[in-house]
């Protein structure tokens, strides 16, 4: 039996890198997916391929930063599907803007806050109530490796990421009578086009791929941790943050 069969998955900036990877890989295992993304032409193709493949997805133009869109959303998946039972708050990001908080500009500080950690509440304030609808489901949370770690010039991205590791937890014990299960997932740098193209700019791609032990993360790498922890296999998972990051945290 597929990991996900009869399940139905929101997945947030699943229209691209890891969310794409994703919400291909949630499809192939037997999900109904909802291609939650800002950009419509990317998402639109997500979906294309999906069906292509054989699977079944929607997509939602989505903007995690505005109740009202996470809200259509949420409820676009509902009526298409009849239930809700995962949420992947995969969108966010950070930028070039981003350094130590004595130089990063308060916008900067903003906008990584406003995506990564309020666009992660939103999603949970209007989707929890439908999983528990559903009997119990699960949330994956985009962390990362900068919320592991020491990690230079990225204080409004850490930040934002810290805050996700905390809601996590507190989720996981608020939620848990309801069978729902919070987990995260800590990526490593990883190699979508659009981290790839803001390393070759800083020059330290050579450096980081050395500080990965077994190489640099790939999306699918998360996308498989995320599968895992969407699925019933990981049905006494909750609470936890799971580094996808080739041992950088650790060396």
């Amino acid at each position: 039996m597929k990991l996900l069969e009869g399940k139905t998955a929101l997945i947030t900036g699943a229209g691209a890198g890891i969310g794409q990877c994703a919400a291909e890989l949630f499809a192939r295992n037997g999900a109904c997916v909802v291609v939650a993304e800002l950009n419509e032409e990317q998402g639109r193709q997500a979906v294309a391929q999906i069906r292509a493949a054989g699977g079944e997805a929607v997509f939602a133009h989505t903007d995690v930063t505005d109740a009202e869109s996470v809200k259509k959303a949420v409820d676009l998946a509902v009526a298409t599907y009849g239930r809700l039972h995962v949420l992947y708050n995969n969108a966010g990001g950070s930028t070039t803007r981003d350094d130590d908080v004595t130089r990063a500009d308060a916008d900067e500080f903003w906008r990584a806050i406003k995506l990564d950690l309020f666009g992660t509440w939103l999603v949970c304030h209007y989707g929890i109530p439908e999983l528990i609808r559903a009997g119990g489901g699960a949330v994956i949370n985009a962390a990362s490796v900068v919320a592991l770690m020491g990690w230079p010039g990225k204080d409004a991205y850490t930040a934002a990421k810290g805050g996700i590791v905390a809601l996590t937890r507190s989720m996981a014990v608020e939620f848990a009578p309801h069978n729902v299960r919070v987990n995260a997932v800590a990526p490593g740098t990883t190699r979508t086009p659009r981290v790839v193209a803001q390393l070759e700019k800083l020059e330290v791609t050579q450096k980081l791929t050395a500080a990965h032990l077994l190489g640099m993360v790939e999306p699918l790498h998360v996308a498989e941790a995320a599968l895992f922890l969407a699925s019933d296999a990981a049905a006494r998972t909750t609470g936890h943050v799971f580094p996808v990051d080739s041992g950088l945290s650790i060396s």
